[in-house]
């Protein structure tokens, strides 16, 4: 698979391989075949953290926030091992600053432990995209907020690739995520892929419709 710019969202059924490609991609797993780059360079011998020192940044499925920690450090953990970590604490603080405006949390002092779920997520996002990384991978953020808390995260999402500069690589089973976000789908079914290209062409299609959408053939139309 390459992936180029913009949001692409990787979709199919529990255990079809979507969050064990991400362990692959951010160092987490090793593959038996194959191999990883990002811009060239091959990542399959580099360690996870190495990883994100290069610009290549991920959420999981279970929010890592720090609950003890404020909204502020949360994100500062990220930024020291960014690529720019060896720049300065000045440069780090800016760095943090543009995060968090990015993302729209302004009480940077609250601690982890009082947040909202969705501001939770943003906290991540934040962490994510602190230091300018070149690829994000976003593992179900939508999971557990309501439709306009959703609608708030797609917004911040699709601004990543202008705003940042990043690649965005979006698991998630929301659709109206997805359809709204990914300008291109992948669609995995037991660790193979059985469709890419761009996202409405490819929720149309008959094989991902039987092997995935079932359920959402109607709203697929």
């Amino acid at each position: 698979m390459e992936f180029d710019s913009g949001v692409c969202g990787i979709i199919g059924p529990n255990g079809a391989g979507k969050t064990t490609m991400f362990n692959v991609l951010s160092g987490f797993a090793i593959p038996v075949a194959g191999h990883v780059e990002l811009d060239g360079d091959p990542l399959l011998t580099v360690a996870a953290h190495r990883r994100a020192r290069w610009g290549l940044r991920r959420t999981f499925q279970q929010e890592q926030v720090v609950r003890s920690l404020s909204v502020r450090d949360n994100v500062r953990v990220a930024a020291e091992h960014s690529r720019a970590a060896g720049v300065g604490a000045g440069s780090h603080g800016r760095g943090i600053e543009e995060a968090l405006d990015l993302v729209g949390l302004t009480d940077w002092d609250r601690p982890g432990s009082q947040l909202t779920q969705l501001e939770r997520r943003l906290v991540e996002l934040a962490r994510c995209v602190v230091g300018r990384p070149r690829l994000v991978l976003l593992d179900e953020p939508a999971a557990g907020l309501d439709p306009n808390e959703s609608a708030a995260l797609l917004r911040l999402i699709t601004a990543i690739p202008e705003q940042v500069g990043a690649l965005v690589l979006l698991v998630d089973h929301d659709m109206d995520l997805v359809r709204a976000a990914c300008g291109t789908v992948v669609v995995l079914d037991f660790g193979k892929r059985i469709a890419a290209g761009p996202t409405l062409e490819v929720l149309r299609s008959p094989a991902v419709r039987s092997a995935y959408l079932g359920i959402e053939t109607e709203a697929a139309t």
